[in-house]
C-alpha cells in the first residue's frame, strides 16, 4: 500500500513538472534519477530550460 501510495505520488510530480514546462522534454529516465532529490531535479529543469534556479522553485513550490 505505502508503495502504491509512493509511486502515486510521483507520478503526480512528473504531472506536474511536465504541465508547468510543457514546452521542454523530459526524459523520463533523468528525472528518475532525482526523485527524492529536490536539488538535483531543480539542476535539472534549470539544464534543460535555462531558467533561473530560485524561479524554477517558486513555480515547485507553488503545486506541490
Amino acid at each position: 500500500m505505502a508503495n502504491a501510495q509512493l509511486d502515486y505520488s510521483w507520478q503526480q510530480v512528473l504531472s506536474n513538472i511536465q504541465a508547468i514546462w510543457s514546452n521542454v522534454e523530459f526524459d523520463d529516465k533523468e528525472l528518475r534519477k532525482t526523485r527524492g532529490n529536490l536539488k538535483k531535479m531543480v539542476s535539472l529543469i534549470h539544464e534543460k530550460t535555462g531558467e533561473n534556479q530560485s524561479v524554477i522553485l517558486q513555480k515547485m513550490h507553488s503545486v506541490f
